[in-house]
């Protein structure tokens, strides 16, 4: 039974006793891959305890794993393809056997809890899509990512997953981050803003405008707290904010510019004179908290909500501190059951004046077929012959999405 907050105690103490299945993570995306990306996974296991499982060609993860002394310690499953950095939407037809596929197989299959992956966005995107497939009644999904706001981190959705956003879409991204902060900041009652021009009601274009209405007019399970601006983003006034995937992907990199900017600027006045580098020394522990606050690294990368699957994508020049935090945040929302509490957020949103929204029933075809990757307990898992050769199992394509 789930109560007005989420489920009941019972319910939670289950799901809290229930240890999550490893992460997998993709081996073979990202500028540094493979090899930041296994320093990354092993790290995260060696010092946090995160149960993964590696994906990408075989022989050189286990070349990686030497160089760490960590073989026979992490599964390994063989993928013979990567998505190219600059592989778009497409990437997921193109490429059926790439190592983010065979990583969506494996958690589909339920082999796996979570991905990791700091591969193409676009084409991580449309692969986890079409393999995971959308979690009922969601309309479209959203990248949240987190920003480093004062007295907690703030949650920003969407980051660029759905460029075009009806009204009702950004009442179901209000939807997903709250279920999103509730595991991450621990926050029962999320506070809930709306990205927009002005904090009137009455400002912004006809879909901010329509969305205000909507979410201000409560039954949604949301903690709507109204619009709020631009140079709101970092002043920590609500827990998430919400607004379409152009504009939200927009602000995230003008921010993400403007601090690295501004730590350029700090940087060279620390050294202008003795006394600078003086009060520099003597302020190092706070300037070192504070470039880890405001460190994208520390935080693993933008997750995207809204699939039957929990899929973590770090940024495409993630070095291995940045995989450690994305498989440990990989790990956590797997423990806190993120795909079962937005179901759960999303039905709450499903008042009378929403009854009609359900899952895409466009998506009627079957995901096309993969056979059961092996996952080997320990050792490198070689690729068969016919791997070898290019061959891979027969496909069930269905028709276009």
């Amino acid at each position: 039974m789930t109560g007005k907050g989420g489920p009941s105690r019972p319910e939670a103490a289950r799901r809290a006793a229930v240890r999550p299945l490893p992460v997998a993570v993709d081996t073979m995306g990202g500028d540094h891959a493979p090899g930041e990306i296994v320093a990354g996974a092993v790290e995260a296991v060696r010092a946090h305890g995160v149960r993964l499982v590696l994906v990408g060609q075989a022989p050189g993860i286990r070349r990686e794993l030497e160089r760490h002394g960590f073989v026979g310690r992490i599964p390994i499953v063989h993928a013979d393809e990567a998505l190219d950095m600059d592989e778009g939407a497409l990437a997921s037809w193109r490429k059926p056997r790439s190592s983010v596929a065979i990583a969506c197989h494996l958690v589909r299959q339920g082999r796996a809890s979570a991905l990791v992956s700091a591969g193409s966005t676009a084409g991580v995107v449309a692969t986890s899509r079409l393999r995971l497939k959308g979690q009922q009644g969601v309309l479209r999904p959203a990248i949240a990512v987190t920003l480093p706001t004062r007295p907690r981190p703030t949650i920003l959705l969407d980051a660029g997953a759905t460029v075009d956003v009806k009204p009702e879409g950004l009442v179901q991204f209000a939807a997903l981050g709250t279920a999103y902060a509730r595991i991450l900041l621990e926050v029962e009652r999320p506070r809930v803003g709306l990205l927009t021009i002005g904090v009137e009601p009455g400002k912004g274009d006809k879909v901010a405008k329509r969305a205000h209405e909507l979410l201000a007019g409560g039954h949604h399970g949301v903690e709507f707290a109204g619009n709020v601006e631009g140079h709101d983003l970092l002043a920590g006034e609500v827990e998430v904010i919400v607004t379409d995937g152009f504009t939200g992907n927009v602000a995230l990199k003008t921010m993400e510019g403007t601090i690295r900017t501004a730590f350029t600027e700090i940087r060279a006045a620390m050294g202008a004179s003795p006394a600078a580098r003086m009060g520099a020394l003597l302020q190092r522990r706070r300037l070192q908290e504070l470039r880890d606050r405001l460190d994208p690294d520390s935080y693993g990368g933008g997750v995207l909500l809204g699939l039957n699957g929990t899929v973590v994508i770090a940024h495409g020049g993630s070095h291995a501190r940045a995989i450690t935090s994305a498989c440990e945040l990989a790990h956590r929302l797997a423990a806190g059951h993120i795909v079962e509490r937005i179901r759960e957020q999303v039905a709450a949103t499903r008042t009378s004046r929403f009854g009609r929204w359900t899952h895409g029933e466009r998506d009627t075809g079957e995901t096309p077929a993969l056979a059961d990757p092996p996952l080997d307990g320990g050792a490198a898992e070689e690729p068969s012959p016919g791997a070898a050769d290019g061959e891979a199992p027969s496909e069930q394509r269905r028709p276009g999405e």
